[in-house]
């Protein structure tokens, strides 16, 4: 809930106000329910600094949503989302077989973007106004990355 209600944090998602305990049990319990959702924390040291998810996985058709969050803005530029999503695309291509791992992103998160572009993710397009922040319309873009791209792009 913490990261949650962090202006600083939320700025770079989707989300335009603090998420609510109540909002919050309702999303785990509906979490606990999913066969199509897994979420993992994000840890160094020990400590709990974000989360990354795999949303709508879908085994027939080989693809899935990716999603990430460093909650601790003193931690962000570390490199530790770019290590944590590099893991999750391993395991959504090598161990789940998936082909294709898509994002969207809101199209001013411009860190976000480099980082999902040196790993490999293309831009596939534009939702125009898709998001009202902060008293405007921001457009959000949809990237993804193909099993045999992650392949071809280098580790720093």
């Amino acid at each position: 809930m913490k990261w949650f209600s962090d202006a600083e944090v939320i700025h770079f998602l989707g989300r335009t106000a603090p998420v609510t305990m109540a909002e919050e049990e309702r999303w785990f319990r509906d979490y606990e329910r999913r066969t199509d959702e897994q979420i993992f924390a994000i840890e160094v040291e020990g400590n709990h600094i974000g989360n990354l998810g795999l949303h709508k996985v879908d085994r027939v058709h080989r693809k899935a949503d990716v999603g990430i969050v460093i909650g601790e803005p003193t931690l962000w530029s570390k490199g530790y989302g770019t290590e944590a999503m590099r893991v999750a695309l391993r395991y959504a291509f090598d161990v789940l077989g998936l082909n294709k791992v898509s994002l969207d992103v809101l199209e001013y998160n411009i860190r976000a973007i480099h980082t999902y572009e040196r790993l490999g993710f293309q831009r596939e397009g534009l939702h125009r106004e898709d998001v009202y922040k902060d008293g405007r319309f921001v457009n959000v873009m949809r990237m993804s990355i193909l099993a045999r791209e992650l392949e071809e792009t280098p580790s720093p």
